[in-house]
């Protein structure tokens, strides 16, 4: 057969021209299924809930094309057309379902091929194919040449972007040209070019090494050129680090539109696309949601239920937008050009989150503190408060031991973030950043009573010269749900209110370690710990513990003390003062930049005549020094314990490990243990050890 009767042949949408163009259907197989496979290895058909990998991919030289095999249910075995028509639903046995399916593999490979000869396989032929005489398989896609005429983007250009809320510096950030004039060649290698007008505008979605043209105004709307194999993602390259809301549309103008409205967004060829799991996989660690939001036309639902379906082991979403459906408003760009806001998505999402949360939020409601309707009077539980202390995505942990004056101490930090804005408050010492936009304060107990917590509380707001509870302060007395329930109404309930209030301020877990079972689990403390970091950096926020052990000197105690002082930004214990009872003193265990050794002890104690606990200042300068020198020598006697002599680099690596500090911390560390002359260097082997033990 001639090379000039193959390009003919090519250029017709037939059976045999699908077959010659995918390696006999090899590559429609690859194409659809988005599992890998090998040819004649088993695996678990994509088309049902297969349990057992029981078919394969194997070659059929009687028909010379490539077939699948079920050996569990044989109605699932067939060449592709069988199989992509089992996927859209379409009956091969019919001659129109099964021109749709010849459309439908031509349009989704980028075959090119077209024509009038779509008939001359009969329907029946997708399973039974006659043999036929092929030359080298053709590549699925090559690289098509292609070259650009750039435009500025005329008024009337922005002015049709702006209707959707799209301005010019988005369309720069996204890499979105005017183009005058479009030159490429067809599949067949025939030369053709496109140019814009009024009418008819053009614009280009510019790649590293493809283009994708948009005609919006024009019959053929899409064209791409360049290398376009692998897998097309437009604004993936946009994305955050981390994010909490991922949208996946049918569209880059939809893409655009969320964009220009605050939201992250990408999307891949079309609806219909497969989308590719690896790149699913990735963004699932990065984002805290991804929703499908496609068109809400016949092909848009029915493609958003199918990849919910095919996406269900990731948590993949679809949320629907209220639209009619019609040509002009049936999408995420249309919903925003017909007047919905950045708010009005919100709220849609809000509802979703409020079914998808409703046990939870209805459970956590019964916990929530009712300051209209107040509990009935009970025996006092002793107990303490957590607060919000520290940077934005991190850990702050308070801990100390029993009667010490946390709970007095945390609720002042909280009064600090609840506060009205002109109002200056004593927040014992330390500086409380105002919560200026009303971003949500929680504040979950899990010790002590309701009673309790509602008296704490009511302190909390008349220290913060409030008469009654602002709305985006929530207290909740957890005690009435099990530990395994608890950690998950935080987590929901922190997802709810991130964008009711749009963002939070402040969370306080008081009682860290009654979310587990046992704070001595390395498994439990480990996953909690981890669990709240990821939640502090999903939500930008600072995460307050309260952890009620007795700290060791610079260290906590246990697995789970291990495991926060690991992961906070600072640790703050609070103790009695030695030489006044009645004074609790406040000390840095852990800072993040500089020595905890230098932070001033900060006092405070109850004021009978405010009825609150009060800050009294910090102590004097030779307190601070004797702690240092104390609490240093006991870290000194504890490392050389294990090894009578130790070189400098191994006392600075010794000290980094136990105290968790930076590297010119423990060499400031070692200078001042040498001037109070804790440890002694030896001149004969240059060696350091500590006096007085043997």
């Amino acid at each position: 057969m001639s090379s000039a009767r193959i390009t003919c042949l090519e250029m017709e949408l037939s059976k045999d021209n699908i077959l010659r163009a995918t390696d006999k259907g090899l590559s429609v197989f690859r194409h659809y299924i988005a599992m890998p496979f090998q040819v004649g290895r088993n695996f678990l058909n994509p088309l049902y809930e297969d349990k057992h990998a029981s078919c394969n991919i194997f070659f059929d030289r009687r028909n010379d094309c490539y077939r699948m095999k079920d050996f569990g249910n044989d109605a699932y075995s067939g060449d592709c057309f069988a199989f992509v028509g089992k996927l859209e639903g379409l009956d091969c046995r019919s001659s129109k379902d099964f021109i749709q399916i010849m459309e439908k593999i031509n349009h989704d490979l980028h075959l090119g091929l077209s024509g009038t000869n779509m008939l001359q396989t009969t329907p029946q032929q997708c399973i039974q194919a006659s043999p036929v005489q092929t030359t080298a398989p053709v590549p699925l896609v090559k690289e098509r040449p292609y070259s650009i005429q750039q435009n500025v983007f005329s008024m009337a250009e922005l002015a049709w972007w702006q209707q959707y809320g799209i301005c010019e510096t988005i369309l720069k950030q996204y890499k979105v040209v005017s183009i005058k004039r479009f030159e490429s060649v067809s599949k067949a290698d025939k030369p053709f070019y496109f140019s814009s007008s009024e009418n008819e505008p053009m614009y280009g979605y510019i790649e590293q090494q493809r283009i994708k043209i948009y005609r919006p105004m024009s019959s053929i709307r899409f064209v791409q050129a360049g290398k376009v194999t692998g897998s097309y993602c437009f604004g993936l390259d946009q994305l955050p680090a981390k994010g909490d809301l991922l949208f996946i549309t049918g569209g880059e103008k939809d893409v655009l539109a969320l964009a220009a409205h605050g939201f992250s967004a990408i999307s891949f060829n079309s609806e219909t696309s497969q989308i590719p799991l690896d790149i699913i996989h990735k963004l699932s660690y990065r984002f805290k949601h991804i929703i499908l939001l496609f068109d809400v036309d016949k092909t848009g639902l029915q493609s958003a239920e199918k990849q919910e379906q095919n996406l269900q082991a990731y948590g993949i979403k679809r949320l629907l937008l209220p639209l009619s459906g019609t040509k002009e408003e049936k999408d995420v760009a249309d919903y925003f050009r017909i007047g919905h806001t950045h708010n009005d998505l919100i709220r849609l999402f809000l509802d979703y989150l409020d079914s998808m949360y409703s046990e939870t939020m209805s459970a956590l409601k019964s916990c929530e503190v009712d300051f209209n309707n107040p509990p009935p009077t009970a025996q006092v539980v002793m107990s303490v408060n957590d607060v919000p202390l520290g940077t934005q995505g991190n850990l702050l942990c308070i801990t100390g031991g029993e009667g010490t004056g946390k709970s007095n101490y945390v609720a002042a930090l909280i009064a600090g973030a609840v506060c009205p804005q002109d109002k200056n408050i004593d927040s014992l010492g330390i500086e409380v950043s105002k919560n200026t936009t009303g971003k949500a304060v929680l504040f979950y107990d899990t010790e002590q009573s309701e009673v309790q917590l509602y008296k704490n509380t009511k302190n909390l707001l008349r220290r913060a010269n409030l008469s009654e509870k602002p709305n985006h302060f929530h207290a909740y007395c957890l005690t009435g749900i099990s530990r395994k329930e608890r950690l998950q109404a935080i987590i929901q309930s922190m997802d709810k209110y991130h964008y009711q209030y749009r963002g939070i301020q402040l969370v306080v877990i008081d009682g860290i370690a009654d979310l587990i079972k046992c704070a001595n689990d390395e498994t439990e403390s480990v996953a909690v710990v981890e669990e709240l970091y990821r939640l502090a950096g999903i939500y930008n926020t600072c995460i307050v513990t309260v952890l009620h052990f007795v700290p060791n000197g610079l260290k906590l105690r246990g697995h789970l003390g291990s495991e926060l002082q690991r992961k906070s930004a600072a640790i703050l214990s609070i103790e009695r003062d030695g030489n006044q009872q009645e004074v609790s003193v406040v000390k840095a265990l852990k800072v993040r930049d500089g020595s905890p050794l230098d932070v001033p002890l900060m006092l405070f104690a109850w004021d009978r005549e405010l009825g609150m606990h009060t800050y009294l200042g910090d102590k004097p300068k030779e307190d601070r020094e004797k702690r240092k020198e104390n609490e240093l020598a006991c870290v000194a006697r504890e490392i050389f314990s294990h090894k009578r002599f130790l070189t400098y680099v191994e006392l600075c690596e010794l000290i980094q490990e136990s105290l968790d500090v930076k590297e010119r911390t423990a060499k400031s560390y070692i200078k001042f243990m040498r001037e109070k002359d804790i440890i002694l260097k030896d001149p004969s082997n240059q060696s350091y050890f500590v006096i007085g033990l043997p």
